[in-house]
């Protein structure tokens, strides 16, 4: 149905982010459609490139995905007709351009179009016989355009999901000299517990990453599973920041306890460091981003970086100690994959053997 633009209300928003129900400004600026269904085309890259808005009643729009279109935002819209939506589908060559919210200069048939539409808004209010079911005075549907979308809401760990950590014993400091004084010989927990017996501070980026390698040495090295969830779960419990530096210690610690939880058969406990993990992945209020970052996200787990290249120049050139260090970066990769149950490429039980073979190499 055809209204003219001043007789309502509009807004703008990305092309990403139109969803079925929308009612769409046509090109031409003089009518708007119903969104039936919405598709993504991407390009070569993986990244979105043109939406496809299929009408109500038949056509489709091209539209660019970056350019921005027009819905209407009236409580009360008319369904366009056969004839609208013919007439739709032939500007998607104007969409696909990226100008969408752009509208030609009226021409006389939108003028006319117009009139006939004033026509038929003044029929609707007649009461139609029972013999005209099919005649031009059907009323036209009432549509209810769809609530707006709510943005996710964000928020720290809940009190049901830490009741399954155990709390520390005593402060995060007695927890790190606790288990120096369970390994006296080992030189790699004893030089990261006397940096760290000096205070944790939670905001540093470098106290955490000590955490985080503490919690591997004691696992990786040692086989001392019970001490490195206690110094893990210093971490475990800090909510995302916002700071992808700080973070990464907290990942990775999340990764590690998730996977010694699965071998303990603490099934339930793996879960919530699992939960926690994943808790970023739904911080992007807006539906267009969050798709884009869940392809990106699904990418980077099924190409993940395992270092192969840096380990067999390590073996050719006979450097076991280079070796070792990037098979622990091989390790920590293998154990978020594994916190994210695999991936497209790479399975769980696949990544349960990787993981094993890994530990068998830089285990002493």
């Amino acid at each position: 149905m055809t209204h003219p633009p001043a007789s309502r209300n509009h807004s703008e928003l990305q092309a990403g982010s139109l969803r079925a129900g929308d009612h769409l400004i046509l090109p031409d600026g003089n009518r708007s459609a119903e969104v039936h269904q919405v598709d993504v085309e991407t390009d070569d890259f993986g990244t979105p490139a043109m939406v496809l808005a299929t009408l109500s009643g038949g056509g489709v729009l091209r539209i660019a995905a970056g350019s921005t279109v027009r819905i209407t935002d009236d409580a009360e819209t008319a369904e366009i007709d056969t004839e609208d939506t013919t007439e739709a589908a032939a500007f998607t060559d104007f969409a696909a351009a990226g100008t969408a919210d752009t509208a030609p200069p009226n021409t006389g048939s939108a003028t006319s179009d117009a009139s006939a539409s004033d026509a038929d808004t003044s029929d609707a209010g007649t009461v139609t016989a029972p013999g005209q079911e099919g005649s031009d005075a059907a009323a036209p549907g009432v549509v209810v355009p769809p609530l707006p979308l709510v943005p996710p809401a964000v928020s720290g760990p809940s009190e049901t999901d830490l009741a399954l950590i155990p709390a520390p014993d005593g402060t995060p400091e007695s927890v790190v000299e606790a288990v120096a004084e369970a390994h006296p010989g080992a030189v790699g927990v004893l030089l990261v517990s006397e940096r760290l017996a000096k205070g944790i501070n939670t905001k540093s980026g470098s106290c955490l990453k000590d955490l985080s390698d503490l919690a591997h040495e004691l696992f990786v090295m040692l086989k001392d599973a019970e001490n490195a969830l206690a110094v893990a779960d210093l971490l475990n419990v800090l909510p995302f920041d916002g700071n992808p530096g700080r973070w990464a210690s907290v990942e990775a610690s999340l990764a590690l306890s998730s996977y010694i939880c699965r071998q303990l058969g603490q099934d339930e406990r793996a879960g919530i460091y699992e939960k926690f993990l994943r808790a970023p992945e739904a911080m992007e209020a807006d539906p267009f981003k969050a798709r884009i970052n869940a392809k990106v996200r699904q990418r980077s787990l099924n190409e993940p970086n395992l270092y192969d290249k840096e380990i067999f120049r390590s073996i050719d050139n006979s450097n076991p100690d280079a070796e070792r260090e990037w098979r622990l970066l091989r390790l920590e990769a293998l154990l978020f994959l594994r916190a994210h149950g695999g991936s497209e490429t790479i399975g769980a039980a696949e990544l349960e053997r990787r993981i094993g073979n890994e530990l068998e190499s830089v285990r002493p």
